[in-house]
């Protein structure tokens, strides 16, 4: 029998991208993000969700994608992420949600190996709905990724509170 795990799938730059529904706290409108002073170029600000302050991720800076307005599909979706042995609330932008979808996940690849270095490191694997490829996100190392070295600000001692 097939082992289906349930993901939501949402949009960036044409591509389509799956989160584990098991990491997903709730789906937002976009709304007003505070900017934070100094931050890294990929962390937008923070919200405040029901007394909570989340910081809110811009995935297309965080995987080096061309920015592009917000547009009445742009949704923040708020995670649990696992970091340093626990989960933190984050809100990842996106350009947009699809739906939560079965994928199986005996069928879920590991991206490709293709020589040379590309980014692949925040990717758990490629799964398949239909003809279409879901490129499932790792969370954790999603956001352990290079990018946040480069800011040593940032460093491991900074921590959020969710």
């Amino acid at each position: 029998m097939a082992e289906t795990a349930q993901y939501l799938t949402l949009g960036l730059a044409g591509e389509t991208f799956g989160i584990s529904i098991r990491n997903v706290r709730e789906i937002l409108d976009m709304r007003p993000i505070s900017r934070l002073p100094h931050a890294p170029n990929f962390l937008l600000g923070m919200i405040d969700v029901r007394g909570s302050g989340y910081p809110i991720v811009d995935l297309r800076t965080k995987l080096d994608l061309p920015s592009v307005a917000a547009t009445e599909a742009t949704r923040i979706i708020i995670l649990d992420v696992p970091m340093d042995q626990r989960l933190v609330g984050v809100g990842f932008v996106a350009d947009c949600v699809f739906e939560v979808t079965d994928i199986d996940e005996s069928q879920i690849e590991p991206p490709p190996s293709v020589g040379g270095r590309w980014k692949s490191d925040y990717l758990a694997g490629i799964g398949r709905k239909g003809e279409k490829f879901v490129m499932i996100f790792d969370l954790a190392r999603l956001m352990a990724s290079a990018d946040m070295s480069q800011h040593p600000e940032v460093g491991s001692g900074a921590s959020f509170a969710a």
